[in-house]
């Protein structure tokens, strides 16, 4: 449902410690919230997170327990699938040799593991090569897939290849077939199949997958095949965890079929049946049930490290790896790089912004380049910048007169088509990505104008318009009615990431009995109404920002506070905490 801007702030916060105007549910979306707890007997806390979505009476049974039987598409309504499942298996029938080209970070890496796996379980092996970030960049590349081309009779895509027209010819004596979900121009490789739900002949509708989704649904139709022929293929359903895993880390809409897979997944990634995944958990220090959270926040950029600063194809080998002894040794080696990647990241960002507020960054595009950033970390800088401005960010590490880049972009602004038009233009050398995610590669000495073009682009589309920042509440509730009751009811809604955020409640008119920095730049805190228990809550990153000084100083004082509840389980104790997200003082 539309939101109402022009309503009155929320508990009267237009202004709050972070800078912004609360929203919280609009006259209609109460009036349905009324409506599901009397129609569906939703309790009010739920009812006003399934109002939000605009979940209607009839469709909250299937909502709160979605079945992929019922999402899943067919995959033959994308266009190549019959011919990239025929070429597959006609691979995997006559021993043919098959390489697998994928993309560095966790998509690509989840996407080749899936594969890896499939042909393990068929006793067939595959050739792994993912480039070097630094030396070869992001997607296929002329010598690489020659010299692949002169050792196997299939090279499989993942992740990437759908621009690739000249590494694609460059393959002679081999066929190709190329499993993606980036922006396609407007001619496509001369290959055996192109399966890609973001191609420009495609309707769109699931523009939402990630590579590992589109590869799953080929493989949804290789076993369909096989099934046809009296073959029984390896088990989907048991692989969904890396598809869950590729989903939240690629930041992929959680709608559609998209939840549907990364819930199963992760049911199937709490069995820790992945010697990858559970030896990955470890080092994480994951002491709970795996969450979209984690997969975002823990394993996703373990993965990514091999790629950003390490070996490239650490990180598919870990997913595809079944000897626990060797999977521990990689996930403790991706522990140290990710360590290793913050260090460098730290360094990178406080340049990135610096400059970034020196240009400005009240426009439509936040962005900085500079010498020697490492690559690896660009894109996470670019998606800290965001986050700081709410504008699409770019930010790009130079060296001998190129730079090469990454950008992120925030809700209701395609980044992605924006750079590709660029590209098409000839002020960058090549660019592309989707919506919420780019790379691009640009000449030194085109920069300011390719940054120049991409901000008018960008502001066509609305960026850097919407005002003042608003954080949106799904209600209100009191300390004592945050129990782990109702954290598991608000769970049911889940799971939640991008697309699907996570419902935040305001706790009006509160006390904080104590206020306390830890690590480098986290608040910790404790607060109540004054008429039941306390609740304790955690604000990361807070002294990065005004929050976590402003609470500090005000400890004593009353204060609205806003996040979203959470389990947090220490000593085998399982209690409810508020991840503070904002505050204003009553």
């Amino acid at each position: 449902m539309p939101r109402d801007h022009s309503s009155p702030a929320f508990l009267g916060v237009s202004g709050s410690i972070s800078g912004r105007i609360w929203q919280g549910p609009t006259v209609d979306e109460d009036r349905h919230a009324q409506a599901l707890v009397q129609e569906a007997g939703v309790p009010p806390a739920l009812a006003a997170v399934l109002a939000r979505r605009a979940v209607t009476t009839p469709e909250v049974p299937g909502f709160l327990a979605p079945a992929l039987r019922d999402l899943l598409p067919d995959p033959l309504t994308l266009r190549d699938m019959a011919s990239a499942a025929t070429r597959f298996l006609a691979a995997v029938k006559d021993r043919e040799k098959i390489a697998i080209f994928a993309d560095y970070d966790v998509d690509g890496g989840a996407s080749a593991a899936l594969l890896i796996c499939w042909l393990r379980d068929m006793g067939r092996q595959a050739t792994l090569y993912i480039p070097d970030r630094i030396d070869e960049g992001y997607g296929p590349n002329d010598a690489a897939m020659a010299d692949l081309a002169a050792h196997h009779d299939l090279i499989v895509c993942v992740d990437c290849g759908t621009l690739s027209h000249g590494p694609v010819a460059a393959a002679k004596g081999a066929d190709v077939i190329i499993l993606d979900h980036h922006l396609g121009g407007e001619t496509l490789p001369a290959c055996a199949a192109v399966v890609n739900p973001n191609r420009q002949d495609e309707s769109g509708d699931l523009g939402h997958l990630c590579a590992a989704g589109v590869v799953f649904l080929m493989l949804v139709e290789a076993n369909r095949r096989l099934r046809a022929d009296g073959i029984t293929g390896p088990d989907l359903m048991a692989m969904l965890d890396l598809v869950a895993l590729a989903t939240v880390a690629d930041v992929a809409p959680l709608i559609g079929v998209n939840r549907a897979l990364v819930r199963q997944g992760l049911t199937i990634m709490a069995r820790r049946a992945r010697p990858g995944l559970a030896a990955l958990a470890d080092v994480a220090r994951m002491d709970t049930a795996p969450t979209s959270y984690h997969l975002g926040f823990l394993l996703g950029p373990r993965v990514n490290a091999g790629g950003r600063i390490g070996a490239a194809d650490l990180g598919a080998r870990l997913l595809s790896c079944d000897d626990p002894h060797e999977a521990r040794a990689m996930a403790e080696r991706l522990d140290q790089l990710n360590t290793e990647r913050r260090d460098i990241e730290s360094a990178v960002r406080a340049a990135a912004m610096a400059q970034a507020e020196t240009r400005g960054v009240d426009g439509p595009l936040v962005w900085a380049a500079g010498e020697g950033w490492h690559p690896g970390v660009v894109g996470i800088v670019a998606a800290r910048l965001k986050e700081a401005t709410n504008r699409p960010a770019v930010v790009i590490g130079l060296e001998n007169g190129i730079g090469k880049g990454s950008a992120r972009s925030v809700s209701g602004i395609d980044l992605g088509a924006a750079i590709h038009k660029v590209a098409a233009e000839g002020l960058l050398l090549k660019g592309g990505g989707h919506r919420m995610a780019a790379g691009l590669t640009v000449d030194q000495s085109r920069l300011d104008a390719a940054m120049a073009r991409l901000s008018e682009l960008l502001e066509r589309q609305g960026a850097g318009a919407g005002g003042v920042r608003s954080l949106h509440l799904d209600g209100v509730l009191m300390p004592g009615a945050a129990t782990p009751e109702l954290v598991a009811l608000i769970e049911q809604a889940g799971p939640f990431g991008m697309g699907a955020p996570a419902p935040r409640f305001a706790f009006p008119d509160c006390a904080i009995h104590s206020a306390r920095r830890v690590g480098e730049s986290h608040l910790k805190l404790s607060f109540s109404d004054g008429m039941g228990p306390r609740l304790d809550a955690i604000a990361f990153s807070a002294y990065d920002g005004p929050l976590g000084p402003a609470i500090e100083a005000g400890r004593g004082g009353r204060f609205h506070l806003a996040g979203r509840l959470e389990l947090n389980q220490w000593n085998g104790r399982t209690r409810v905490q508020l991840r503070l997200d904002d505050a204003a003082l009553t």
